[in-house]
């Protein structure tokens, strides 16, 4: 593995860290949370402009052909800056899937839209279950006369109240103990009638909601990825989402890093700065570490997806690791900043609910090591 970025990823890397250093401060990320779209609009269509949206899909469908490696790079700055919006909603589970999954028409017809910044696109699939397997989704699709009738609840759909469409998990067959079969994903209106959407109140202040599906029709032709065949689609995308993940977590963990050592250095208890208490130096030495093994880790996985290389222990190995540790990172640097760090006008406290939300996302550590065991034949 190559470590240095390529010229063109250090460019994305620079332009993306001095607009979001422009155009998203702490201020600006509080005010998104207690606003009811979660996002700004004008904030948006700049980001479009730059080609972000369509980052990684192919130059036919309005896209610049770049790798998941240098989406990577993109969600670090993201991170780094705690971007509130539905970039991740809609480019990586949404866009991701699509790829994936999606006929060249459903291509053709939604990806230039996401690309352009016309369309904000999510994925609906968790349940009241709370499992990341087949078995665990029980929301039902049926076939009537060239139509699917959707039923079911789901649950912390990102973005769910600005989304259009959205991306539907649902059973099309009985669940088989340890088979993938019976899941099939459509894309679904979401001005249909019978859907309703009840926004959740989230520590982090991400938007996030509730979605009812009552006898919702969706055309046969809005199948995604063939039927019965969902599963092996979602997994996978669920997976390469971890790492999009750990890919933010390591931009919030950089800034934290940034946020604690000037204060320890400026910072004067008992004569002298605390930044010469031998118990701080160790605290910020562990949040170098914390911060450095996070990159190598995310790096590692998004690099062998974007070499078509074996992935998917090393998605699970990143995740667990992350999750961990950044939320490690946090709660030591809290321990440096004391009581300041804990205050709404802090940035810091914005940090802190990034990467609680971020553990869980996807899988906390103890899913995806339990993950990696079975891989080992334990």
């Amino acid at each position: 593995m190559d470590y240095d970025l390529s010229q063109e990823q250090q460019m994305l890397k620079d332009a993306a860290h001095n607009f979001f250093l422009k155009e998203c401060s702490g201020l600006f990320v509080r005010e998104m949370a207690e606003d009811a779209r979660g996002y700004s609009p004008e904030l948006w269509h700049k980001m479009a402009d730059l080609g972000w949206m369509g980052l990684m899909f192919p130059e036919q469908y309005g896209g610049s052909e770049g790798t998941f490696l240098d989406l990577t790079v993109l969600l670090g700055e993201m991170g780094y800056a705690c971007f509130p919006g539905p970039f991740f909603s809609t480019v990586v589970l949404g866009g991701l899937t699509l790829l994936e999954a999606g006929s060249e028409n459903q291509k053709k017809d939604l990806l230039p839209g996401i690309a352009g910044g016309e369309k904000i696109l999510t994925l609906a699939w968790t349940e009241k279950s709370g499992t990341y397997s087949p078995q665990g989704i029980s929301a039902k699709a049926e076939l009537h006369d060239g139509h699917y009738t959707l039923s079911g609840i789901k649950l912390f759909v990102a973005d769910a109240h600005i989304a259009d469409p959205l991306i539907w998990v649902g059973r099309t067959a009985a669940p088989q103990e340890n088979e993938e079969g019976g899941v099939s994903l459509f894309l679904v209106d979401c001005t249909s009638p019978g859907i309703g959407v009840h926004m959740l109140r989230t520590m982090a202040g991400d938007k996030q909601g509730e979605v009812s599906f009552d006898q919702v029709r969706v055309p046969e032709e809005n199948l995604l990825g063939g039927f019965n065949r969902g599963w092996p689609v979602l997994q996978k995308v669920l997976n390469q989402a971890a790492v999009a993940k750990c890919a933010v977590m390591i931009g919030g963990a950089q800034r934290v890093l940034e946020l604690v050592v000037p204060h320890v250095k400026e910072r004067v208890q008992f004569g002298r700065p605390v930044g010469s208490f031998q118990a701080v130096q160790h605290h910020c030495a562990n949040i170098l570490t914390y911060t450095e093994t996070v990159k190598l880790m995310t790096y590692q996985a998004a690099w062998r997806i974007s070499q078509g290389l074996p992935w998917e222990k090393e998605a699970s190995l990143c995740k667990a690791w992350v999750s961990d540790s950044y939320r490690r990172l946090v709660a030591l640097a809290h321990q440096v900043m004391g009581g300041m760090g804990f205050m709404e006008e802090h940035d810091l406290q914005l940090y802190f609910k990034q990467a609680k939300a971020a553990e869980l996302a996807f899988g906390d550590g103890d899913f995806h090591r339990e993950i990696v065991a079975g891989q080992l034949g334990l």
